[in-house]
């Protein structure tokens, strides 16, 4: 088994990480077949995650992303592959949810 952790810090706060981590799970359930369960809590949600050959969570907070999961024996040998794509996919949604930096004001 192969074991994948992936964090990502952002300061969008904890309702538009929320958003994103919506996002995440569409596109998990969608393109990729996981079964999601998402769960809310006043500091932090957690995204579990699962499917044949993989499990895990996604930890939601105000200031980061941790993404925890164990890949089974086949899924394995694509670990890069499949830790690249996650990570790409992630930081696409972080960035199209960043907040733009205001121009100073002249």
């Amino acid at each position: 088994m192969a074991d994948l952790h992936i964090l990502r810090d952002h300061a969008l706060g904890f309702q538009e990480a929320r958003k994103v981590a919506y996002k995440w799970v569409e596109q998990a359930q969608g393109e990729f077949g996981m079964a999601c369960t998402y769960a809310e809590s006043d500091a932090e949600d957690t995204v579990t995650f699962t499917r044949s050959g993989v499990n895990g969570t996604l930890q939601v907070t105000a200031n980061c992303f941790v993404l925890e999961a164990k890949l089974g024996f086949l899924l394995g040998a694509f670990k890069d592959k499949i830790e690249a794509e996650i990570v790409k996919n992630l930081d696409t949604l972080l960035a199209s949810n960043a907040k733009p930096k205001k121009a100073p004001r002249k």
